[in-house]
């Protein structure tokens, strides 16, 4: 379904269309869902370089591709690209959405789980327990 959206969107739109790249974007959830990796990081990159050039480097939909390319390079094992990948989402949650909110939460813990497998206990734990606090006052204990 997403491959003929895609191409209709295309045709219709064009490649830097917002919603050609939504659709480029949600075929990258789709395949990393499936576990093909190869094909989620390009429609992932492809989705990042039109947002970039579209919405700019701190709109939320650029962050929130930001954070799932971090998310499938954790899975792919490429740790230097993770970190970069979380730091970037995680400057621009919070200067777009503020500390608080759970989708700048959300990519804390996400540092946090990175620094564990790196084995930087004490700076997974300092991600963990800010998001935890943040977490509990936004949400309630």
């Amino acid at each position: 379904m997403y491959s003929r959206a895609l191409q209709g969107y295309e045709e219709a739109l064009g490649l830097k269309h917002t919603s050609t790249l939504d659709t480029v974007y949600n075929l990258g959830n789709l395949y990393a869902d499936q576990g093909k990796l190869a094909e989620a990081e390009a429609m992932y990159s492809r989705a990042l370089q039109g947002y970039e050039e579209a919405l700019g480097l701190k709109h939320t939909l650029t962050l929130d591709t930001v954070n799932n390319l971090g998310n499938l390079y954790a899975d792919q094992g490429k740790l230097a690209e993770v970190e970069a990948m979380y730091s970037w989402a995680l400057q621009g949650y919070e200067e777009a959405l503020g500390p608080k909110h759970t989708l700048t939460l959300l990519t804390v813990n996400n540092l946090g789980n990175l620094y564990a497998d790196q084995g930087k206990l004490a700076e997974a734990e300092a991600m963990y327990n800010r998001a935890l606090q943040g977490y509990e006052e936004e949400l309630g204990p």
